[in-house]
């Protein structure tokens, strides 16, 4: 990410005034400077980039507990809402749903796995969460004999955990198992 030195400088000035500019992703050779005060001052225009420090390994333990933590609530719901799905609809739509909660965990551990890169200081673009979803709605839309809703429902089950786990533990901050 690339700031501009004088946004940085001057951003209580900007703040104060309404005008408060965040420039990101600007090539060094094109940057985007503000001109005010500080300039007129003398001070450097030049364009600066920000690295973050890789995380420590307390952060990294922490974080591997939290993801191993959400893959288990995310496992839990779907296995629970399969089962009431069995029950209250048929094996074909719990199937299904259970495609869908599959590729929602995959997705999951995807996401969780480049989030652990981007803290290990590995910044990486990646569209392969993307094709999983794409790739789930076109076969569940061009196989017959599967159902576009509770594939897509099954599919949304890591959010609902993700969720749940949330408020479990800012309800409860010492009761969830580390």
């Amino acid at each position: 990410m690339i700031l501009s030195s004088t946004a940085c400088k001057s951003g209580s000035t900007l703040w104060q005034q309404g005008l408060f500019a965040f420039v990101a992703s600007t090539p060094p050779d094109s940057t985007t400077d503000i001109q005010d005060d500080d300039s007129a001052q003398g001070l450097d225009n030049q364009s600066e980039v920000v690295v973050l420090p890789p995380a420590s390994d307390t952060a990294m333990e922490e974080y591997y507990r939290l993801q191993q933590n959400l893959l288990i609530c995310t496992l839990v719901f779907s296995a629970f809402i399969c089962v009431s799905v069995w029950i209250a609809y048929s094996l074909h739509i719990a199937l299904n749903y259970l495609i869908g909660a599959c590729a929602g965990v995959v997705y999951l551990r995807m996401l969780g796995k480049n989030v652990a890169s981007i803290g290990r200081g590995q910044a990486r673009a990646g569209s392969g969460r993307l094709a999983v979803f794409v790739g789930l709605i076109l076969v569940a839309t061009q196989w017959q004999q599967l159902e576009v809703v509770p594939v897509f429902l099954g599919f949304l089950t890591y959010k609902a955990a993700l969720i749940a786990y949330t408020l479990w533990t800012a309800v409860l901050p010492g009761q969830y198992v580390d």
